[in-house]
């Protein structure tokens, strides 16, 4: 099955469910090439950037997994090409 290169990013307003949201990563960590992390202490948001390569699908279920957590946000752009 074809493979794409791509972002996935994910908005947490709900810090508590950091471990919930480390967990799913790591669940997916055979697609993560990168991971970045920004806190953001001053403001009520933090972000993780993560650059990905997978199968579509695969892509897709981590991202429906952690937009389902209440109080994360996450959007993923994939390669329109195979790569």
């Amino acid at each position: 099955m074809e493979k794409r290169i791509g972002t996935v990013t994910i908005l947490i307003v709900d810090r508590s469910k950091s471990a919930e949201i480390n967990t799913i990563i790591s669940d997916y960590s055979d697609l993560v090439l990168c991971r970045q992390g920004l806190p953001f202490h001053d403001r009520p948001v933090a972000v993780i950037s993560l650059i990905v390569e997978g199968q579509p699908d695969r892509i897709n279920a981590l991202t429906g997994k952690l937009g389902r957590l209440e109080g994360v946000e996450t959007k993923a752009i994939l390669t329109k090409n195979n790569h």
